[in-house]
């Protein structure tokens, strides 16, 4: 059983091999060529979750069993750990043993990434970062391989957490990176929006997005929780990893779904569906385009499946 830790994960999994696996996996799940299940979602005593993540693709299948606390930045430590468990197609064999949450920092900014360049406006050059962690980085450098950026924009509750990430980003993309005072200093005028924080009430407001604006909606991951204002998701057209997710576990949706906003319909469809032609995705310049990201098993599976091959089928 091979063993891949945190380090040799993100010097291999680069942005842009990512974006096809990921393009590659949303296609096959679309397809029915690949099998993804819904997350069960252990509650812990400390207030935090373990949660367990199972899905196959062609030739393996696996689980990423992952714990989430938001408060472990106070620790230095990441706020999402665990791992992923790669077995063989054929015999059931455990092949693998990944860290999951390198996986989930590159293959998340990876799909945001698909999102975008599926629903953003091809002239999209200013990037906004709702959150300054590990996956305003992933975002940062998944996107700009999809979009030529001209200015990067970021805001956190954390001044120290921004200063931080504005300096180490800049020197590492050539890209400007201006620190925001505000959410909505970030956000206004802004042609990409990624919020990527673990807020449980809207961090992001319609009035503050321009004609044409996509947004990439990543933080939320349950029903009660949420990074957007009814508003913004009633105006939007509105596109996801998984409809069968959305349902169970988007507060984004589902919270303004509950508060009479707009019905089920709302939902336009998902990722693989736009990669496969099946739905039209972005249809005029001025139409505001959300991405609901509520991560999915399939694409960890199909980042430490591709890690795995022998060198030759790579």
């Amino acid at each position: 059983m091979k063993i891949i830790e945190r380090e040799e994960i993100l010097r291999r999994l680069t942005p842009a091999w990512c974006i096809g696996l990921m393009r590659d996996c949303l296609s096959q799940l679309e397809e029915g060529r690949a099998v993804q299940y819904l997350r069960t979602v252990t509650p812990l005593p400390s207030g935090d979750i373990m949660g367990y993540m199972p899905a196959a693709v062609s030739g393996a299948f696996g689980a990423k069993v992952i714990t989430v606390f938001h408060h472990n930045s106070e620790k230095g430590l990441p706020s999402h750990q665990g791992s992923v468990l790669l077995f063989d197609g054929e015999t059931g064999t455990l092949q693998a043993m990944l860290d999951g949450g390198a996986i989930t920092e590159i293959r998340t900014g990876a799909a945001s990434a698909v999102a975008t360049d599926l629903l953003a406006r091809p002239d999209a050059e200013v990037l906004a970062l709702i959150g300054s962690g590990a996956q305003a980085r992933s975002h940062l450098l998944a996107i700009r391989e999809i979009r030529k950026l001209r200015e990067v924009r970021v805001w956190s509750p954390s001044l120290e957490s921004d200063t931080r990430f504005a300096r180490e980003m800049g020197e590492l993309t050539g890209l400007p990176v201006r620190i925001c005072a505000s959410a909505k200093e970030a956000a206004e005028g802004a042609d990409i929006l990624c919020t990527l924080t673990p807020s449980k009430t809207p961090v992001l407001e319609r009035e503050w997005l321009k004609p044409g604006a996509h947004v990439n909606a990543v933080g939320a991951c349950s029903a009660d929780a949420r990074e957007l204002t009814g508003e913004l998701v009633r105006d939007s057209v509105f596109y996801c990893d998984s409809v069968e997710s959305v349902m169970a576990e988007s507060g984004d949706f589902l919270i303004p779904l509950r508060e009479g906003f707009f019905g089920e319909e709302h939902l336009r469809g998902t990722l693989g569906e736009l990669l496969l032609g099946r739905k039209p995705g972005r249809t005029s310049p001025e139409e505001i385009t959300v991405y609901e990201s509520l991560g999915l098993a399939v694409e960890d599976i199909a980042c430490a499946e591709a890690l795995c091959r022998p060198a030759a089928k790579l």
